[in-house]
C-alpha cells in the first residue's frame, strides 16, 4: 500500500495512514488503502481487534486541499466522495472492533473516521472537530446519523454547526471518546485497551457490535428477537464451551473463534 501501512501483533492489527507531510491529509489512494487493509484484517483469523491511527503528528487533518484544487471532472470529485462513504461504512460494520487512536489532528473526513470506529480513544494533545461547515462544505461518512447517538443532538449541533476542535478530556465527558491518555502513555494505553478487546469471544463480539449498530432502526421487540437468536447461535459454539469451563475452573477463558 502506498499511503497505509498495515502490520499484526498479538492478534492486533494495525492500519496506520502514512502521510506524515501532509498531516495525513486524505487522498483517492489512501481511502483505496484503507478498504485494502480493512478487508484484509478481516479475512486474516489471527486479527481479533483493528487499531486505526494515523504516522506522524496526526491521526488525518481531513481532505488534502491540494488535491481539491487540481483540475478534476465531476465524475471524479463524485467517485473521492463515495469513497469515504465506503470507508465509513466499513469501518461501521466491519466484524471486528475497531479502535481509532487519535494522537493528533482529527479534522473534517478524520474525525468522520474515528467517529465510524468503535472506541476513540485520544492523546492529551490530540483535538477532533468538524470544520465543514465554516468552509462551505458538508459531512459525509454518516457522521449526521451516528454523532448524535454519541454525543446527543444538542451537542452534535454544536460540534457541527460551529466546528470548535474538542480536546481530549472534553471529548471523553461528552461521550465522544471512551479514554483519554497522557501523550507519553498514548501507545501502551491503546496496547492494553486493544488486547482486553482481542481476548473476548469473537463471535459474541461480532453479533454484539451488529445489534448495537442495528438497535437504532428497530424496536424493543425486535432487538428482544435478535437477542435470542444470538444468544442460541453462541450456545451452539466452542467458545461458549470455553467460557462455561473457564468460570468453573476459575481462570481466564481462551477463544479460538470456534
Amino acid at each position: 500500500m502506498e499511503t497505509a501501512t498495515y502490520k499484526i501483533q498479538d492478534s492486533i492489527a494495525e492500519i496506520r495512514m502514512n502521510r506524515p507531510h501532509r498531516l495525513n491529509a486524505v487522498v483517492q489512494q489512501l481511502y483505496d488503502d484503507l478498504l485494502a487493509a480493512l478487508d484484509q484484517a478481516e479475512n486474516d483469523e489471527a486479527v481479533r481487534v483493528i487499531v486505526l491511527t494515523g504516522e506522524g503528528r496526526a491521526f488525518c487533518a481531513g481532505a488534502d486541499m491540494k488535491e481539491h484544487k487540481a483540475g478534476r471532472t465531476t465524475f471524479d470529485r463524485r467517485q473521492y466522495l463515495m469513497s469515504e462513504q465506503r470507508v465509513c461504512r466499513r469501518l461501521a460494520s466491519h466484524p471486528k472492533p475497531i479502535i481509532a487512536a487519535v494522537n493528533g489532528y482529527a479534522l473534517g473526513a478524520g474525525a468522520e473516521m474515528a467517529i465510524a470506529c468503535d472506541f476513540i480513544a485520544m492523546a492529551t494533545s490530540a483535538r477532533i472537530a468538524l470544520p465543514e461547515i465554516g468552509i462551505g462544505a458538508f459531512l459525509g461518512g454518516g457522521a449526521t446519523h451516528i454523532l448524535p447517538r454519541l454525543v446527543g443532538l444538542a451537542k452534535a449541533r454544536e460540534m457541527i454547526f460551529l466546528g470548535h476542535q474538542i480536546d481530549a478530556m472534553e471529548a471523553v465527558r461528552i461521550g465522544l471518546a471512551s479514554r483519554c491518555f497522557r501523550d507519553d502513555e498514548f501507545a501502551e494505553g491503546v496496547r492494553i485497551l486493544a488486547i482486553e478487546l482481542s481476548k473476548k469471544a469473537p463471535f459474541s463480539m461480532q453479533l454484539a457490535k451488529e445489534q448495537l449498530a442495528s438497535a437504532a432502526y428497530g424496536t424493543f421487540e425486535s432487538a428482544l428477537t435478535a437477542e435470542l437468536e444470538g444468544m442460541m447461535f453462541c450456545s451452539k459454539t466452542r467458545d461458549w464451551q470455553e467460557g462455561i469451563d473457564a468460570f468453573a475452573e476459575k481462570r481466564l477463558p481462551i477463544f479460538r473463534g470456534e
